[in-house]
């Protein structure tokens, strides 16, 4: 398949439902449909998250680490789709698997996701993805997710 260029905020919000401080995923610089999807979290100090994890000593939680490893799952399966969030469709996590985490994330890092598409079944997406910074693997994780029609 064909890449597709960058995907910029303002599409990603026309994309995702997330919105502040829940949107995690600050640009895409890869899309292949149907295969992967690289994207940028740029995390900086005055995340709300900070305040409380840890005052003296700031690391990103694990679990929002995984949840923008998530959207960037879901902005794959929304551009292979050619759907939006405003659409009736929604992509749901179902699972998450093999989770590991190497490195603690902390202000000022740059992490870039990647979302791949492993299979799909009986409407059920697997994918297998990972978050670097720099060189460093900082994290890796499988997600499922499935299309559901409405809104929760």
């Amino acid at each position: 398949m064909e890449q597709s260029p960058t995907i910029d905020i303002r599409e990603i919000l026309s994309i995702l439902p997330h919105r502040y401080p829940f949107l995690l995923v600050d640009r895409v610089i890869e899309c292949v449909p149907f295969e992967s999807l690289k994207a940028i979290k740029n995390v900086t100090y005055n995340e709300p998250f900070f305040t409380g994890h840890f005052p003296e000593k700031p690391i990103m939680p694990g679990v929002i680490l995984l949840e923008a490893m998530a959207q960037a799952t879901g902005l794959l399966a929304f551009k292979s789709h050619n759907a939006r969030s405003s659409s009736n469709s929604m992509y749901y996590l179902v699972g998450v698997d093999k989770a590991r985490f190497k490195r603690p994330v902390v202000p000022g890092d740059q992490v870039i996701l990647t979302a791949y598409l492993k299979r799909t079944i009986r409407g059920i997406y697997k994918f297998e993805t990972t978050a670097h910074v720099g060189e460093d693997l900082v994290a890796t994780a499988e997600f499922m997710t499935t299309e559901m029609e409405g809104r929760a």
